[in-house]
């Protein structure tokens, strides 16, 4: 059996997409635009073989063994009905035997080097605990201040925007989010301001600025911390905005760390379903009695978790550790912890447009990026 008709048995005979391979068989047909995707040698199989599905897909990727040639979203666009098409169980141990049999899953081959080593290595101790917590987010966030300013432009926002109009740029999209954010939360001149997860100032500056606040930020990215005091202090906002490396538990509010409101802005994601409580609880202490919290995170559908099954790829490249929850299950726990919810909006239209903002800002940098970082990162 060729690769190019394992191929089309799995993705179809009529996928957009050339296909070619290492064996010298070709499938697919060209699109507009064009996308090619080729399978350089055995490694990229074997991946594919050993984790069926994306994970074994971004290790072939990630690792060179397989290339994509052409706008990426397209590819995956593209692939993504592959998906959808059943193949049985019989039918991959056909494929399996087709391509080499057991050769392909044994000796099992390691993850690339840049796939994070959950409970080993650096990536240790008990899920969710401040230290593992700090680790994880390293992973993510400090990978290079100026990779970041590649991808995400002058905002340096690294959550979902908010797009006014279907032509606003990515940076207005940004500016109105954090405004969105303000003016639910009901900020006004002299009060006090917690952001959860400041990253790299955005949010602070914002309600300083144009809201007259106090502002407390805290992250748990050193490189973060670094550059959001030097945007704060080029700003001239230093006489209103502070920024923390802090973990949201160190804050207490027996000890005076009390605010008028807290915004929490893509940083819950990273609490997890067992310490959501906790987190809830926390804030909520740290609140005035009038004072509001926004809560912006990224949720699933319940189940959805359960049905994805093992390992993904966002958890050992992306995210690690992170959980999404069902809104329901988020609005649940923060009425427990003393909240009323007064407000709930989806902006997952926005992610779309968001996502794929950073995406053209990278391809736009690629080379620079791989200089910085290497190719392994980029992809």
């Amino acid at each position: 059996m060729t690769l190019a008709e394992v191929f089309e048995q799995v993705a179809g005979s009529d996928t957009p997409v050339e296909f070619h391979a290492y064996d010298g068989s070709s499938a697919g047909r060209t699109g507009s635009p064009p996308v090619t995707v080729t399978v350089r040698d055995k490694t990229a199989v074997t991946y594919l073989a050993q984790s069926p599905g994306a994970l074994g897909l971004a290790r072939a990727f990630v690792s060179g063994h397989l290339d994509v040639d052409g706008d990426m979203y397209t590819a995956l666009s593209r692939l993504s009905g592959a998906q959808q098409i059943g193949v049985s169980l019989s039918d991959k141990l056909a494929i399996l035997r087709g391509l080499g049999g057991p050769k392909l899953l044994y000796p099992r081959l390691a993850p690339p080097p840049q796939e994070v080593r959950v409970n080993r290595s650096w990536l240790s101790g008990r899920r969710h605990s401040r230290g593992r917590d700090a680790s994880a987010i390293s992973h993510h966030y400090d990978v290079s201040n100026t990779f970041y300013e590649w991808v995400l432009g002058p905002s340096m926002a690294y959550t979902c925007a908010c797009y006014p109009t279907g032509d606003s740029t990515l940076e207005q999209a940004q500016e109105n989010k954090f405004d969105l954010v303000a003016r639910k939360i009901g900020l006004e001149p002299g009060m006090r301001l917690l952001d959860v997860g400041c990253g790299w100032g955005g949010m602070v500056m914002h309600a300083a600025q144009n809201y007259g606040v106090n502002a407390l930020g805290i992250t748990l990215s050193r490189e973060q911390e670094t550059l959001a005091r030097q945007r704060v202090h080029d700003a001239g906002l230093e006489d209103q905005v502070e920024i923390r490396y802090c973990d949201y538990r160190e804050l207490r509010s027996d000890q005076g760390e009390r605010f008028d409101a807290i915004s929490s802005i893509g940083m819950a994601e990273h609490v997890g379903a067992a310490a959501f409580s906790e987190y809830a609880g926390t804030l909520h202490k740290l609140l005035s009695g009038t004072g509001r919290l926004l809560n912006h995170q990224i949720s699933m559908p319940d189940g959805a978790s359960r049905a994805r099954g093992g390992p993904s790829f966002i958890d050992r490249y992306i995210f690690p550790d992170g959980e999404l929850q069902p809104v329901g299950n988020v609005v649940e726990v923060l009425e427990r912890a003393g909240f009323e919810v007064r407000d709930v909006e989806s902006l997952r239209e926005n992610y779309h447009l968001t996502l794929l903002a950073w995406l053209k800002n990278l391809q736009a940098s690629r080379a620079e990026a791989v200089e910085l970082v290497g190719e392994e990162r980029v992809r």
